[in-house]
């Protein structure tokens, strides 16, 4: 059976770009599997809001991220990228992360640049580190894949908020030389932007799409067009769950049934119960 990198490989290879809605829980990424999407990715954002009910400012710890991780990658046979966000440390923690990431079941994980603690890469007051610093976090992580772990490395940076997109490119194309699987520059702010990552580096390259975020929500036909491989929707699952959880909570509190809602049916099936009763029946024979 081929590894959950591997996987990921071979999507990447294969035509178009690749709609890539984020979850943030198991139940979720079972979810993002049952709805036909081929790849997901654990959003740090979505997971330090759902587990701890905190901001994504840097206080979800590594151990944390990697316990949501291996949970999500058990839960769903497709590959799923892990938000490793700066790496827990300086390089050699960078790579103990990747070689946990890779463990725990991710197909890829990334690193960014930014300044611990980091913070979302659609709020204000980012900051990054120095190149050189940069640069070792991803030799860091390409080390620790080359040296045995079974992952992609996705290298992020967040300099185009804070030193512009020329530096931001400049930073990029570093990070495909050293060997980077994937590529990320976090919020262009106009589709020429994003035309001009693309057409100014090669290899693999997502677009991060957040509503009121800061770059522009073109169709995936559209960017898979200009030249990236994946299409990822990094909020837009747990945004739906709160208001899904915030109309049913307003009618309860108004004392009238929440509608519409998934039947108990559904819900039973998307967590396995079917499964379960046969293989309880196959134990209770005796088989």
């Amino acid at each position: 059976m081929a590894s959950a990198a591997q996987k990921l490989r071979e999507l990447l290879a294969a035509p178009g770009a690749h709609v890539t809605p984020a979850c943030y829980d198991a139940l979720s990424a079972r979810m993002v599997e049952r709805a036909g999407f081929k790849a997901s990715f654990m959003s740090g954002f979505a997971v330090s809001a759902a587990r701890l009910g905190l901001p994504d400012t840097g206080l979800i710890s590594y151990a944390e991220m990697v316990q949501q991780g291996r949970d999500i990658c058990n839960a769903t046979s497709i590959p799923v990228i892990g938000d490793a966000d700066t790496g827990y440390g300086n390089a050699l923690n960078v790579k103990r992360t990747i070689q946990g990431y890779a463990q725990a079941g991710f197909a890829c994980a990334m690193i960014e640049d930014q300044l611990a603690p980091k913070r979302c890469g659609h709020t204000r007051g980012k900051q990054v580190v120095g190149r050189d610093e940069a640069l070792g976090r991803i030799q860091a992580a390409v080390d620790a894949r080359d040296e045995g772990a079974d992952i992609l490395i996705m290298a992020r940076t967040d300099a185009r908020a804070t030193d512009g997109f020329e530096e931001a490119m400049w930073r990029i194309k570093a990070f495909a030389d050293i060997g980077a699987d994937i590529l990320f520059l976090e919020a262009p702010q106009s589709e020429a932007e994003m035309r001009a990552f693309c057409d100014g580096v090669q290899g693999p390259k997502m677009a991060n799409l957040v509503e009121q975020g800061d770059t522009p929500l073109l169709p995936p036909e559209l960017l898979g067009d200009m030249g990236f491989k994946i299409v990822m929707y990094p909020l837009t699952l747990l945004n739906s769950a709160m208001t899904a959880m915030e109309n049913a909570l307003a009618a309860l509190k108004e004392g009238r049934p929440p509608a519409p809602l998934s039947d108990f049916a559904h819900l039973r099936d998307i967590v396995g119960f079917p499964d379960y009763y046969e293989a309880e029946k196959k134990y209770a024979a005796g088989e």
